[in-house]
């Protein structure tokens, strides 16, 4: 059975840093890229990044480049999402997804299994 599930969500103050945890399950993470996604109240799930199966590739949203690192360990079936200099409009629910590895974009409908998702909340 495919699981995604997210932790590391919280509150943090603006600048400050989080860092995200995708564990995975039922599936070889040799096959399957990893991207993450997020969502904020009132707007649609968009791409924040996304990492190639065995983690030679990494691509990133410009609203997060040079902020964000994407990492994986796929002996350990983790995926990392390292935040730093945080910021209000980063608030969402973050979602992590696999698809399988013949292309690294946002295309939502690339993805066919999605975490439950974590929160992150930026606010002084």
């Amino acid at each position: 059975q495919v699981r995604l599930v997210e932790s590391g969500g919280g509150l943090v103050q603006p600048g400050g840093s989080l860092r995200l945890s995708c564990a995975a399950s039922g599936f070889s993470m040799d096959y399957y890229n990893i991207a993450w996604f997020r969502q904020a109240p009132g707007k649609e799930r968009e791409g924040v990044s996304c990492i190639s199966s065995r983690g030679a590739s990494t691509y990133y949203a410009d609203s997060v480049k040079a902020r964000f690192t994407i990492s994986r360990d796929n002996a350990k079936k983790m995926v990392y999402l390292q935040m730093n200099s945080l910021k209000p409009e980063d608030t969402a629910v973050y979602f992590c997804a696999r698809r399988r590895a013949l292309g690294l974009d946002f295309r939502r409908s690339e993805y066919d299994y999605w975490g439950q998702g974590t929160q992150v909340t930026v606010s002084s």
